[in-house]
Protein backbone atom coordinates (compact mmCIF):
# COMPACT_ATOMS: atom_id res chain seq x y z
CA UNK A 1 0.00 0.00 0.00
CA UNK A 2 1.33 3.50 -1.31
CA UNK A 3 2.38 5.69 1.61
CA UNK A 4 -0.32 8.72 2.17
CA UNK A 5 1.45 12.30 2.48
CA UNK A 6 -1.69 14.33 3.50
CA UNK A 7 -0.54 17.10 1.09
CA UNK A 8 -2.79 19.43 1.62
CA UNK A 9 -2.05 19.93 5.30
CA UNK A 10 1.56 19.85 4.04
CA UNK A 11 0.99 22.46 1.95
CA UNK A 12 -1.23 24.80 4.46
CA UNK A 13 1.56 24.35 7.27
CA UNK A 14 4.38 25.54 4.22
CA UNK A 15 2.12 28.52 3.48
CA UNK A 16 1.76 29.67 6.60
CA UNK A 17 5.70 29.45 7.55
CA UNK A 18 5.86 31.28 3.91
CA UNK A 19 3.59 33.97 5.01
CA UNK A 20 5.10 34.66 7.91
CA UNK A 21 8.37 35.00 6.34
CA UNK A 22 6.93 37.92 3.62
CA UNK A 23 9.56 40.72 3.71
CA UNK A 24 12.11 38.93 4.61
CA UNK A 25 15.10 38.91 2.58
CA UNK A 26 15.94 36.93 -0.31
CA UNK A 27 15.46 33.04 -0.05
CA UNK A 28 14.64 33.99 3.68
CA UNK A 29 10.84 34.64 1.91
CA UNK A 30 10.95 31.95 -0.53
CA UNK A 31 12.39 29.32 0.46
CA UNK A 32 10.52 26.82 2.75
CA UNK A 33 13.17 25.04 4.77
CA UNK A 34 15.45 28.61 4.57
CA UNK A 35 12.29 30.53 5.67
CA UNK A 36 11.50 27.98 8.40
CA UNK A 37 14.36 28.94 10.45
CA UNK A 38 14.12 32.90 10.07
CA UNK A 39 10.59 32.56 10.97
CA UNK A 40 11.64 31.07 14.39
CA UNK A 41 14.13 33.00 14.96
CA UNK A 42 12.30 35.99 14.46
CA UNK A 43 9.61 34.68 17.37
CA UNK A 44 12.43 34.18 19.73
CA UNK A 45 13.22 38.13 18.71
CA UNK A 46 9.95 39.20 19.37
CA UNK A 47 9.62 37.70 22.66
CA UNK A 48 12.44 39.02 23.78
CA UNK A 49 11.51 42.26 22.51
CA UNK A 50 8.61 42.30 24.27
CA UNK A 51 10.45 41.81 27.40
CA UNK A 52 12.91 44.62 26.50
CA UNK A 53 10.48 46.80 25.56
CA UNK A 54 9.35 47.03 29.33
CA UNK A 55 12.86 47.59 30.45
CA UNK A 56 13.41 50.40 28.34
CA UNK A 57 10.20 52.35 29.24
CA UNK A 58 10.81 52.16 33.05
CA UNK A 59 14.47 53.41 32.35
CA UNK A 60 12.93 56.38 30.18
CA UNK A 61 10.21 56.90 32.99
CA UNK A 62 13.27 56.83 35.52
CA UNK A 63 15.10 59.52 33.01
CA UNK A 64 12.28 61.95 32.77
CA UNK A 65 11.78 61.78 36.74
CA UNK A 66 15.02 62.37 37.62
CA UNK A 67 15.49 65.21 34.66
CA UNK A 68 12.75 67.29 36.75
CA UNK A 69 13.63 66.73 40.10
CA UNK A 70 17.33 67.71 39.55
CA UNK A 71 15.54 71.81 38.71
CA UNK A 72 15.14 71.88 42.54
CA UNK A 73 18.41 70.27 43.48
CA UNK A 74 17.38 66.60 44.25
CA UNK A 75 18.24 63.48 43.42
CA UNK A 76 15.92 60.58 41.58
CA UNK A 77 16.63 57.85 44.46
CA UNK A 78 16.37 60.33 47.50
CA UNK A 79 12.85 61.71 45.79
CA UNK A 80 11.74 58.17 45.68
CA UNK A 81 12.76 57.30 49.33
CA UNK A 82 11.04 60.42 50.76
CA UNK A 83 7.79 59.16 48.57
CA UNK A 84 7.78 56.15 49.57
CA UNK A 85 7.98 57.10 53.35
CA UNK A 86 5.41 59.46 53.02
CA UNK A 87 3.48 56.10 51.32
CA UNK A 88 2.52 58.09 47.97
CA UNK A 89 1.83 55.46 45.90
CA UNK A 90 2.26 57.26 42.45
CA UNK A 91 3.91 54.79 39.58
CA UNK A 92 6.63 55.91 37.60
CA UNK A 93 5.23 56.04 34.57
CA UNK A 94 2.37 58.91 35.95
CA UNK A 95 5.50 61.25 37.64
CA UNK A 96 7.15 61.41 34.63
CA UNK A 97 4.05 62.20 32.86
CA UNK A 98 3.53 65.32 35.17
CA UNK A 99 6.79 66.17 35.75
CA UNK A 100 7.00 66.52 32.06
CA UNK A 101 3.46 67.90 31.10
CA UNK A 102 2.21 69.81 34.45
CA UNK A 103 5.70 70.91 36.02
CA UNK A 104 3.29 73.07 38.10
CA UNK A 105 1.92 69.87 39.80
CA UNK A 106 5.14 68.04 40.02
CA UNK A 107 6.24 71.22 42.01
CA UNK A 108 3.74 71.02 44.27
CA UNK A 109 4.49 67.19 44.70
CA UNK A 110 8.06 68.35 45.84
CA UNK A 111 7.17 70.89 47.54
CA UNK A 112 4.19 68.55 49.66
CA UNK A 113 7.77 65.99 49.81
CA UNK A 114 10.67 68.01 50.94
CA UNK A 115 9.14 70.96 52.96
CA UNK A 116 6.16 69.79 54.66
Amino acid sequence: MPRSTNAVSSRQKRKKILKLAKGFYGSRSKVYTVAKTAVEKSFVYAFSGRKMKKRNFRSLWIQRINAGIRQYGKSYSEFMNKLSKKKIKINRKTLSYISMNDPNIFKKIVEDIYYK
